[in-house]
């Protein structure tokens, strides 16, 4: 697995890579949607991420052990996490904390507090912003004028959302705290794309390795602290059917399916271009939002919105970003 500091080169767009583009749109435009109307109700929100977790490892966890021992009768003595993760345990943490853990607990957590049209602003919209800062630290990207331009517009649009919540705090109100997780979770997601995109991983072997790292971190803490009467839990009480959309949805299609799409995103268009070609997600998610969850779309919200979709239009039309090729101090680690 390389670990240089270079960008891997670009895979041809083709029909497939824009496929992949309408799938992870969809998928991630109906998870915002669904898991804010899951939250807190038949489910607590670490319940969700439970059957996430437990959904995904269903596919996953055979597909990498498989893989681990596929390698291993071609000769190949790779290091691996577990014996499940196709990547080394450096390079599966390294994925698996910010991608995996991290995003699933800030994230559920803040639909439990947050409407889903702040999430559809500050968790897909704010993506090119993070992933554009990071790829200028972690892989040396340079941007241009025009890139600078549209994450001033994406930032506008942040505040917009995210400020008109922090005011309310001073009236007692708490929604500002789930706009702040979806923010670091936004960052989260933006980190593991990045880091992907630095050290070339595949789109399964990347997924397969968050889904290994935070299923052996995530399960056995939340069983703990559930036989503890720490964490509460409605897994038991909550019907079957539930149960079994949740682990579906969130954990084969929302992981498996949008996770691979994703990554293969990465691949073909680079982290800071995949995330603009998401531009329809913040928009959908939130009239999504207001059609089915009955949300109202205040002006803030709306001037919001249109402020970060303008900021990821503009970037996928202005000119792509330079990547330096040079080495950094410190061995280019994250």
């Amino acid at each position: 697995m390389s670990t240089s500091n270079a960008s891997p080169p670009l895979l041809p767009t083709s029909g497939l890579a824009w496929l992949a583009a309408l799938v992870t749109v969809a998928i991630w435009s109906s998870f915002i949607v669904i898991t804010r109307a899951s939250s807190g109700h038949a489910l607590l929100p670490l319940d969700i991420m439970w059957a996430r977790t437990v959904g995904a490892a269903m596919i996953l966890l055979p597909w990498g052990w498989w893989l681990v021992r596929q390698a291993r009768a071609r000769g190949e003595h790779k290091p691996s996490y577990l014996g499940l993760s196709p990547l080394s345990t450096r390079l599966t943490v390294r994925l698996g904390l910010p991608g995996g853990f991290l995003f699933g607990l800030l994230v559920y957590s803040g639909f439990a507090i947050a409407p889903a049209a702040h999430a559809s602003v500050l968790l897909p919209g704010s993506l090119p912003l993070w992933t554009s800062l990071l790829a200028v630290w972690w892989l040396g990207d340079r941007l241009t004028p025009g890139r600078w331009l549209s994450l001033a517009c994406i930032l506008a649009g942040d505040v917009l959302v995210g400020g008109a919540s922090l005011l309310q705090a001073f009236r007692g109100e708490g929604v500002w705290r789930g706009d702040v997780l979806f923010m670091m979770g936004s960052i989260c997601w933006s980190a593991y794309g990045v880091l992907t995109r630095k050290y070339a991983v595949s789109a399964v072997d990347a997924t397969i390795a968050v889904v290994t790292f935070s299923f052996s971190l995530f399960i056995p803490g939340y069983v703990l602290l559930v036989l503890m009467g720490v964490l509460p839990t409605h897994l038991l009480q909550a019907p079957w059917q539930e149960l079994l959309f949740q682990t579906i949805f969130q954990g084969w299609i929302s992981v498996v399916i949008s996770g691979i799409t994703f990554m293969y995103m990465i691949r073909c268009f680079g982290p800071v271009r995949s995330t603009m070609i998401t531009a329809v997600v913040p928009g959908l998610s939130a009239l999504g939002a207001v059609a089915f969850l009955g949300e109202p779309l205040q002006w803030n919200l709306m001037l919001g919105l249109v402020m970060v979709t303008l900021g990821i239009v503009m970037g996928v039309r202005a000119p792509k970003a330079l990547s330096s090729t040079a080495p950094r101090p410190g061995g280019g680690q994250p």
